[in-house]
This record gives C-alpha cells, sequence and structure tokens, in this order.
C-alpha cells in the first residue's frame, strides 16, 4: 500500500487523490482518471494540439461515476484502455476486481459532487506550478512522443487556465491537503497510518465514532475462543473471562479525562505524566454485570459501584426493577458494566436511569466483552455521546435475540447456574 500510495501522489500535474474504503479484499487498488478521456473523433484528431484535455467535458464522467458505484459495491468492473498516441480506445480492457482500499487518481476528481459524495476521504495534492511543469514537460516528450513546443503550447493554452477556472477552486473540498506533494513524506505517512487504522476497525467503527474495539491480538482471540467454547469448564471460563473483562475495564478507563502533571521521579529527574479522574464510579447491570465489578475495583482503588436490575418484557419492553447508584452519580463518570451486549433494549433502559439522576451522557463509558451489531445500532443511535467499548463485535442475533455466534447466558455460566454440560 505504500507504493502504491506514493507512485500515485507522483503519477501527474495538478492531481487530487481521493480514497474510498470498501471491504471486499486486503490490496489497494488504484485506478486513473485518464483513462476515462472521451475518444476523439476523426475531426478532433485533425486539431489535437488544440483539444482541450483539461477541460471537465474531455472525460467521461458518467462511466467513471458507474465504474466506482460498482467497484464500491464489491462488483467486478472493465476500466477503458486509453492510448494516448491515437488518443483511442484500445483492446483488451482492464478488468478489476474490488479492494478494500480504492485509490482514484487524476485531475478535476473534486469537480463533480457525486464522485465527490463516493470518497472516504478526499486529498488535493499541491505541487509548486514549476514542478508541475517540468513533470509535463518529462511526462509529454518521454511516454507520449510529443514535441515540447506543443507541450509548452498547451501548457499556456489549456493547462494553465484549466488548473485556476476548475482545479483549484475545488481545493476547499479537500479533506486533506498536501503541500510539495511526493516530497512531503510526513504528509504521505500519515495518511497510510490513517488508511492504515480504518483498516483495521470494524465496519460500525467506521460508522458510529463512539464505538472502541480493543485491539485484537492472538492472545485476545485464543481467550475468546475458550470463553465461547461449550465445553469450556466453569472454572476456566470465569479465569479467561475475568482476563477479557480486565482488558476492557482498562481500555475504557483510557477514554476518561485526565489532566497533565508533572512529578520527579527518585533520580531527581522530572516526568510529564497525566492525573487520572477521581470523580468516577461503576454501574453494574444485574446479574451479568456483577462479573465485571472485581476488574474494576482491582484498576480503581475504593471505586463506588451502583446496581441495575431490569426485566425483560417480551423482545422489546423492559422495565426497571432495582436500581442502587452512588447520590452523587450526577457529578461523576460512569462506568457501564454489562458483558454482553445483545438488542440493546436493556442497556437503552439502564442509560434512561443514569440520564434522570442526572448523569450526562457523554460521561458514560457502557462496557462489555462482546457486542452484536443490533445492540450497537439501537443505543449508538439512541445515545450518540455516549462511548461503547468492546473487545468484539459478533456477527448478528437470532430469532430468540441471543447473539451469534455469541458465548451463551453468560451470568450462567461465571456464576455456576448453568447446566452441567456447561459447568463440568
Amino acid at each position: 500500500m505504500d507504493s502504491q500510495m506514493a507512485s500515485a501522489l507522483k503519477s501527474g500535474d495538478e492531481k487530487h487523490l481521493s480514497l474510498q474504503s470498501n471491504a471486499s479484499t486486503d490490496t489497494a487498488l488504484v485506478v486513473l482518471k485518464e483513462a476515462f478521456y472521451h475518444p476523439l473523433t476523426a475531426e478532433q484528431l485533425e486539431k489535437v494540439h488544440d483539444h482541450n484535455f483539461d477541460h471537465p467535458d474531455a472525460f467521461d464522467t458518467e462511466l467513471l461515476l458507474s465504474c466506482m458505484e460498482k467497484l464500491k459495491h464489491g462488483q467486478q468492473i472493465s476500466i477503458p484502455n486509453y492510448d494516448f498516441k491515437c488518443h483511442k480506445m484500445i483492446e483488451p480492457a482492464r478488468v478489476v476486481n474490488p479492494s478494500e482500499v480504492i485509490i482514484l487518481d487524476g485531475i478535476l476528481i473534486l469537480h463533480d459532487p457525486r464522485i465527490r459524495d463516493l470518497m472516504s476521504m478526499k486529498i488535493f495534492v499541491d505541487s509548486d506550478s514549476d514542478v508541475r511543469l517540468a513533470r509535463r514537460i518529462r511526462r509529454d516528450t518521454v511516454e507520449r512522443n510529443r514535441n515540447i513546443l506543443n507541450v509548452l503550447d498547451q501548457y499556456a493554452k489549456h493547462v494553465k487556465p484549466g488548473f485556476e477556472e476548475f482545479i483549484l477552486p475545488t481545493k476547499k473540498f479537500a479533506d486533506v491537503i498536501i503541500p510539495r506533494g511526493a516530497d512531503n513524506d510526513v504528509a504521505i505517512d500519515l495518511i497510510v497510518q490513517h488508511i492504515r487504522t480504518k483498516l483495521g476497525q470494524h465496519d460500525l467503527c467506521k460508522i458510529y465514532s463512539n464505538v472502541f474495539v480493543i485491539p485484537s491480538t492472538f492472545q485476545i482471540r485464543g481467550m475468546h475462543t475458550l470463553v465461547r467454547n461449550a465445553k469450556t469448564t466453569k472454572h476456566d471460563f470465569v479465569f479467561y473471562a475475568d482476563r477479557l473483562i480486565r482488558l476492557v475495564v482498562e481500555h475504557g478507563l483510557g477514554h476518561l479525562p485526565f489532566t497533565e502533571k508533572q512529578i520527579t521521579t527518585p533520580t531527581g529527574s522530572v516526568y510529564s505524566g497525566v492525573v487520572f479522574c477521581k470523580r468516577l464510579c461503576g454501574v453494574s447491570v444485574i446479574r451479568s454485570g456483577e462479573s465485571m465489578e472485581n476488574a474494576l475495583r482491582a484498576c480503581c482503588k475504593g471505586i463506588k459501584i451502583g446496581k441495575i436490575l431490569i426485566h425483560g418484557e417480551g423482545k422489546s419492553g423492559r422495565q426497571l426493577i432495582y436500581e442502587k447508584l452512588p447520590l452523587d452519580i450526577a457529578s461523576r463518570h460512569v462506568l457501564l458494566l454489562d458483558p454482553v451486549l445483545a438488542s440493546g433494549n436493556s442497556a437503552v433502559k439502564a442509560i434512561s436511569v443514569l440520564l434522570s439522576k442526572g448523569v450526562p451522557e457523554s460521561n458514560i463509558v457502557f462496557l462489555n466483552l462482546i457486542s452484536a451489531p443490533e445492540g450497537l445500532h439501537t443505543v449508538c443511535n439512541k445515545y450518540p455521546r455516549l462511548k461503547i467499548v468492546t473487545s468484539e463485535i459478533d456477527t448478528t442475533l437470532n430469532k430468540d435475540l441471543h447473539v451469534i455466534p455469541g458465548m451463551g447466558e453468560f451470568g450462567d455460566r461465571y456464576f455456576g447456574t448453568g447446566s452441567k454440560a456447561t459447568l463440568s
């Protein structure tokens, strides 16, 4: 991905580089807009030196739009093979498959709002005019066999005016502007890291900026394998569930506010650190949420923990049965504890109780081990300002509203009230 990103940045004159993400494969695909030039008619070929290749009408924008939409929806496409010496489409066309990252490279990409709307990231590569001219002369004389006088004439007649009229005004639509183009290694590295971060995220994390999944490792996957296995003994289930819960709690604490502080170490050196948020409490959703209390106490000495008991009524109804919360909870940041987020109905009820006590929505961090997409949609759409921290996002819910693949009835397995087959 690094080399393709760099080559795209280096590949032309006044160019935009735009990215759209898709979840089909693990590689990056570069699509050059120059492949979508209209072929010239016989009459246009006779006056080819007067033809304006830097005007929006020079491109088959409808075909480009159709191809990019198909790629975004996971469909294979054929990209035209435009020959710059004869200005015609030649066979064969380039057949490409959809990709995790699609880099659309070329001039005038940000000119059409329909294409802009497809993009996840819009980048304007801002190079000096002298550099752009030098690149064009080198490209057109070496790669396209053109006379240097014709290149300079075309630049003065069409390229420079086209840049000022059509390209430069689209700079305001860019999410990122890269000065100095491909020579700006810092900017390119930041973009590459941003893309890698996005690729590592679950699709729902891209939709909801308040959903955080702890980075997956083989250790975490291994622990999930054990706690999800129906044959795992109660002793092992509790042991590995506790380890996962501790990781989620630690990650959740990282989303709380802090203040900077300088201290002196035993060596007499100054260390610039931070002080944790002190106005903090936990609230467990009885009874599964109580399994997370020990990990929270281990991380936060002397923390206050409240409790909420919610009873299900049918598939969507929820009734508050009991609540015991710190009297000053409205002035605290709250870690809401429930290991499984399924439909989200119980979570919504619990959050509404906290809000009724005066807790600001943005002060709530909801911690769980696994989340179903349905539950995330429910909670995030209703409460977009709270944070959700989980260790994995599962596939779906079944007709009984159980998380799939899930880990069964968490409370029964953790507290030893399930069947013998589960607890042996």
